[in-house]
């Protein structure tokens, strides 16, 4: 099985963010944005590169088709930020505190979201590609639709998780804590689970197949 490939992100001296807000297809190059409400505001198609978000709220801020690129989010939390159609290429995600995450079409390749939790996380349709999910807690995530190629989930937890129609390469599921599959369950081909993950799955892959057990 082929392992998720996730580097450690290394950021050059960054500038402080100078204020204002985000633009709609803003630029932003090696700057620290730290401590910053940034609800409510409208960044969509900005690019993000060599860049840090420490500490930001971010309710409702609207970054559709965003990209972000070499670039580290830490302890950013909010509700309903929009990220439908983004880009993350080699990104680290820290202690996090997010609900209903929009990622729904987005682009993940060779991102860590390591502790903090995300309830209610869209990332239907979404394509992730050298993903590790680590020491976090996600609640009723959905992965509707989505391809997942060399994903890996360590000592985390997945509550009421959706894998409809999930598409699934080299994805280890063995360190999950907690592997609560609300729908899709007969889309794991393509997974590895552990023997005791197997047990508790045991009733749901039963009555996939039509086994009734008495």
């Amino acid at each position: 099985m082929a392992a998720a490939r996730v580097a450690e992100v290394r950021l050059p001296p960054l500038e402080r963010f100078g204020g204002g807000g985000l633009e709609p297809d803003g630029e932003y190059d090696g700057v620290e944005f730290a401590g910053l409400d940034l609800g409510g505001q409208r960044g969509a198609g900005a690019r993000f590169i060599d860049c840090a978000l420490r500490e930001c709220a971010l309710d409702d801020t609207e970054l559709v088709r965003a990209r972000f690129v070499d670039s580290v989010l830490e302890g950013v939390r909010g509700v309903g930020t929009d990220l439908a159609g983004a880009s993350l290429r080699d990104v680290e995600v820290r202690d996090a505190r997010l609900g209903g995450v929009q990622l729904h079409g987005a682009v993940l390749t060779g991102v860590a979201v390591k502790g903090g939790k995300i309830d209610f996380l869209n990332l239907r349709e979404a394509r992730l590609t050298d993903v590790v999910f680590e020491g976090c807690v996600l609640v009723e995530a959905d992965f509707a639709g989505a391809r997942l190629e060399r994903v890996a989930f360590r000592d985390c937890a997945l509550r009421q998780v959706d894998f409809g129609a999930v598409r699934m390469k080299d994805v280890d599921l063995r360190g999950a804590t907690e592997l609560d599959i609300a729908r899709g369950v007969e889309r794991l081909a393509g997974a590895v689970i552990s023997s005791a993950q197997l047990l508790d799955l045991a009733p749901a892959l039963a009555a996939q197949v039509g086994v009734r057990v008495e």
